[in-house]
């Protein structure tokens, strides 16, 4: 399977290493922001159904693409994808998710985000991709939005987070709205960020 390769991070296949890091970061925090509200804990057992469940999706036809999340010091730090692939209309639907508190606010999911987007649009030919989030989560709209995607719809009390309603956003981004990965790595200072948390990058 491909290997996309960042600055900050690398966007890897899943390997036997990946449910030990699944369970941890299923039961921390992280899930409540990348599930939009549900936190509640989950077993070893439970994440083996979930992964078994994917693989019988898989032959079922399930079309998304998933890739482990690996900063440049070696340590995955979550997971990032095309949730569904739409190949007939070429649309698709990415998923993020940072289990390693340390590693938010510091260009990494950016990082991530514009490989996979790149990969979405240069590879795969999709010409829109759309993602979700919820209100509550302003760390992931300033990022998708910094990635050029556009705020399409908000619906109120779209999910529920510890019982009170909050409102979900939709956000999108067409082909011909894509100005490059490289453009906007230079944009973001992401070269530079990269430099500082790890030394000189290729």
């Amino acid at each position: 399977m491909t290997t996309l390769h960042g600055l900050l991070v690398d966007l890897v296949p899943f390997t036997s290493e990946f449910p030990e890091k699944m369970h941890q970061h299923w039961n921390n925090e992280s899930r409540l922001w990348a599930t939009m509200g549900d936190d509640g804990p989950i077993t070893r057992a439970q994440i083996d159904r979930i992964n078994e469940e994917r693989a019988e999706g898989i032959e079922r036809g399930y079309t998304g693409v998933g890739f482990m999340m690996r900063a440049r010091d070696g340590k995955i730090i979550g997971t990032m994808g095309l949730n569904w692939v739409d190949e007939w209309n070429r649309c698709a639907w990415l998923g993020a998710w940072i289990g390693e508190e340390d590693y938010w606010g510091g260009g990494h999911g950016s990082d991530g985000l514009l490989l996979l987007v790149e990969y979405a649009f240069r590879w795969l030919d999709m010409r829109r991709l759309a993602l979700g989030t919820m209100a509550l989560n302003e760390r992931a709209q300033r990022n998708v939005e910094k990635c050029s995607f556009t705020l399409e719809s908000r619906s109120p009390d779209g999910t529920f987070v510890h019982g009170r309603p909050v409102d979900t956003l939709s956000y999108g981004m067409l082909r011909r709205e894509w100005r490059g990965r490289e453009a906007l790595v230079e944009e973001l200072k992401l070269r530079e960020k990269a430099e500082q948390r790890y030394g000189k990058v290729d």
